[in-house]
């Protein structure tokens, strides 16, 4: 049965001007045969016939109207309106007239509450006429009070289905909501990791190209005089070179893996897995970098030519690996811009302080040739990408040159605040 009532629904939706044809049809013949097979006559107790154009008259123009019940039901009414006046005086007492039972409920379903009350106040001119003229004639169902509850019960129908109408019509919409807002939640989340990509891919990349430039141009000075030490060159060079490498394998992963892990059926690598193995077994789904790999970190700058001298105080082991990674990339974005801008002579120093509930605090001084050629290179996505990450986590990072020359990168993170 809900099959069946869900079908004449889409139909009617698909075609409307069909199912009103239909159903206006229906309510001709069934008037019409009420009139010539003298079924008002059955129920009409009134000696006085009508005449026949009166009858005929009565007729359509309780059932014609019906055509546009729904696109005009208030019009309607008011055509029925002087017929059904007609009816009542005349004691003719079609059995058509209940037709208007039919507009109410159109009135009700398309119309506001005030409207419907003052139609039913109308319609109830004609009840209240008809049993006022003709007491005698009317029968137990046909006197002004059940006739005014059957138009009430009628209304109250018609509000039901409409306030049910509005319902599905609100669910369909927040429906349609909640999916825009699902695509744009979806973009907003392939923007920031799109943006996280970008930043980590240039942390990796522009620190390790920093590295491998400066050992090749070491490497390059030292063949003449010293082979032994152009051949570390070469060496750190490639060591540095496969661990950038295994890096950026890792970070495409996530484009190629589900949540869980796995890479989706028919999943094509991305371009790096001809390069074959680049270390260890695996490497490729080793963890993001943390504060126990600054060791190395600041061992591959040394190796690159840079002095680096490191101060910690406290221990980094209950910082969170986000922290970590931030705080991490951070020290190596501050290496790398010494290693591009800070000259030949330059020498940094590297500071970092644990605090309690995940406070840390870093510092990151140089020697160099001062802001000129640094504030270039800050002041790029690697500046932005550092101050992304330390707003993250609520805190701050000030980042210029020093009094008299050299560069200073601080980065305090506060305590986490519980959620």
């Amino acid at each position: 049965m809900h099959r069946l009532s869900h079908r004449v629904r889409a139909f009617d939706r698909r075609h409307p001007l069909l199912w009103d044809l239909l159903l206006t049809g229906f309510f001709v013949t069934a008037a019409l045969n009420d009139f010539l097979g003298g079924g008002w006559r059955n129920i009409n107790a009134n000696p006085d016939v009508p005449p026949t154009w009166l009858l005929t008259t009565l007729t359509l123009g309780f059932s014609v109207p019906l055509l546009w019940r729904r696109t005009r039901p208030v019009t309607v009414l008011l055509v029925m309106l002087p017929l059904a006046l007609a009816n009542a005086w005349t004691g003719a007492d079609l059995q058509a007239s209940l037709t208007l039972l039919v507009v109410t409920f159109n009135i009700a379903v398309h119309t506001r509450l005030r409207t419907l009350l003052c139609s039913y106040a109308l319609i109830l001119v004609p009840i209240v006429v008809d049993g006022l003229r003709y007491p005698a004639e009317q029968g137990a169902d046909q006197s002004i009070v059940p006739q005014m509850t059957r138009l009430a019960m009628v209304a109250i129908v018609g509000i039901s289905f409409r306030t049910r109408q509005e319902y599905l019509a609100s669910l369909v919409e927040r429906a349609a909501q909640l999916e825009i807002e699902r695509d744009q939640q979806a973009r907003l989340a392939t923007a920031a990791e799109r943006t996280r990509i970008a930043r980590e891919m240039h942390d990796i990349i522009g620190h390790n190209l920093s590295v491998i430039t400066s050992l090749a141009d070491g490497g390059s000075y030292a063949a003449a005089k010293n082979p032994e030490r152009a051949a570390q060159a070469l060496t750190a060079i490639g060591t540095t070179s496969r661990q950038a490498l295994g890096e950026l394998r890792r970070l495409l992963d996530v484009l190629r893996t589900d949540p869980s892990g796995t890479r989706p059926p028919g999943a094509e690598p991305l371009g790096l897995d001809h390069l074959g193995p680049l270390g260890p077994p695996g490497v490729e789904m080793a963890p993001q970098p943390s504060l126990t790999d600054l060791n190395h970190l600041i061992e591959g700058v040394r190796s690159a030519g840079l002095p680096v001298r490191t101060t910690i105080h406290g221990q980094a082991t209950a910082l969170p690996p986000g922290r970590q990674l931030a705080v991490y990339r951070v020290i190596q974005e501050a290496l790398t811009n010494t290693l591009k801008h800070g000259g030949p002579d330059a020498t940094s120093t590297v500071s970092v302080s644990y605090g309690n509930g995940g406070a840390v605090t870093a510092t990151v001084t140089d020697t160099g040739r001062g802001g000129t050629g640094q504030s270039n290179g800050a002041g790029g996505r690697g500046l932005t990408g550092m101050r992304e990450r330390t707003a993250l986590y609520g805190g701050t990072l000030e980042s210029g040159p020093l009094p008299d020359h050299g560069w200073r990168v601080h980065l305090h993170l506060p305590e986490e605040t519980p959620q």
